[in-house]
């Protein structure tokens, strides 16, 4: 896991070793700064957390999520 801070948003690259993805993450510390909340990062490979504005990359995301619609 890889954490950026840029002037208004926080980026944290994440891992399949992460997955399921939900922030914060255990590591964080702000781990009780919010509810914990499940992000859908598969589909899209990245997600933003609703709480705190976090954007969570996927690394080595091919965008292919594995579902067939």
């Amino acid at each position: 896991m890889t954490a950026e801070t840029t002037h208004t948003q926080r980026v944290v690259e994440v891992t399949q070793a992460d997955l399921p993805l939900h922030c914060p993450l255990p590591a964080d510390s702000m781990w009780c700064g919010h509810p914990r909340v499940f992000l859908p990062i598969e589909e899209k490979g990245e997600a933003l957390c609703p709480y705190c504005g976090t954007l969570y990359k996927l690394s080595g995301w091919t965008g292919q999520s594995g579902h067939h619609h």
